[in-house]
């Protein structure tokens, strides 16, 4: 009986086989992890978790105070129109009077 037929020899095959699998996968977890540490740096975040929630706070306050700034912004050109067309709309009942 040859080695290669030996249920013994097999069972190392299918080892070496399933090994590799778990290497390649190994190598793209490792990939994928250097890579988010790169981006993560890139960011500028902290590795102190509690450092990066209150810059998530910073950000959502000045995101709340833009959207507040942005929303008296509307009114006031809303406004803004509403005496326009008021003042249009006079200045066509005059142009209509004469």
């Amino acid at each position: 009986m040859s080695n290669e037929g030996r249920p013994e020899f097999r069972a190392l095959a299918e080892l070496e086989r399933v090994l590799g699998h778990v290497q390649e996968e190994l190598a793209s977890w490792r990939r994928r992890a250097h890579k988010a540490e790169s981006d993560r740096t890139d960011v500028g975040i902290g590795s102190d978790v509690v450092v990066s929630r209150e810059r998530i706070a910073d950000l959502e306050r000045v995101s709340q105070d833009r959207g507040n700034r942005l929303d008296l912004a509307r009114d006031r050109v809303d406004g803004l129109l509403s005496r326009l067309k008021f003042l249009e709309e006079q200045t066509q009942m005059d142009e209509q009077n004469r």
